[in-house]
């Protein structure tokens, strides 16, 4: 079965049980397809995707990664987060927000990140709005204050990949809200992996260990979870 790893990533061929979307690795855990070949995919499928993101420094570095990976797949995007964030400063907004045009030449010059003109320019723009929007009196909270405010009331349970949305009236309209406060590079399907990425909706398959352990969404809305009797 064809399978594919996270937004815009290679497909990978494997041995997917249909029924439940997964496979079940040497260690006994189950995974979907994307994160069961490449140990750096598998260890940020375990350690990190899915998990809440509520800080701006780290929602601001998951909005520029998720900017960068568009047309790209995600496991380049993965290899290169440490060039990224080194050549960003670590992705904090302030810092970033003051770049030049040195920087620019700096970053397009730099062989170990993604140098697109347009891409790198973004990160630039957001993170100047990323700092506007802490004193916008429209917005509670920042950038994360913005973003989960559109955490829908329910998520979705795929039970298989072709179960799985790529876009929802949130991130559609979260998009929209932050087009309107000046990001770029945000558009519905981009702000869907973000939110994906960052906890706001759970999408592991209902049969993967991960499901249901963000912490985010009742363990009872988890077949894979259960909650425990009373």
């Amino acid at each position: 079965m064809l399978c594919s790893s996270p937004r815009g990533a290679s497909p990978i061929l494997e041995d997917v049980d249909d029924a439940t979307g997964v496979i079940v690795g040497p260690d006994g855990l189950a995974r979907p397809a994307w994160a069961s070949v490449d140990p750096l995919l598998r260890d940020y499928y375990d350690t990190e995707w899915g998990l809440p993101v509520r800080d701006e420094r780290g929602l601001f570095e998951r909005l520029s990664l998720e900017g960068f990976q568009a047309g790209l797949s995600w496991a380049t995007i993965l290899r290169k987060r440490p060039a990224l964030r080194a050549a960003f400063d670590g992705f904090d907004p302030d810092v970033v927000a003051g770049y030049d045009d040195h920087d620019l030449a700096r970053l397009l010059a730099d062989p170990g990140i993604v140098r697109n003109r347009a891409k790198i320019l973004a990160v630039v723009g957001n993170a100047r709005a990323t700092v506007a929007l802490r004193d916008d009196p429209e917005v509670e909270g920042g950038l994360p204050g913005l973003v989960w405010s559109f955490q829908p009331a329910t998520t979705p349970r795929p039970s298989t990949f072709a179960e799985i949305p790529t876009t929802s009236a949130e991130s559609i309209a979260l998009a929209a809200a932050l087009k309107a406060k000046g990001f770029r590079f945000v558009g519905p399907t981009t702000m869907f992996a973000l939110m994906e990425a960052a906890g706001l909706v759970d999408t592991h398959l209902v049969g993967s260990h991960r499901r249901g352990s963000s912490g985010v969404w009742p363990r009872e809305d988890h077949p894979a979870h259960p909650a425990p009797p009373a």
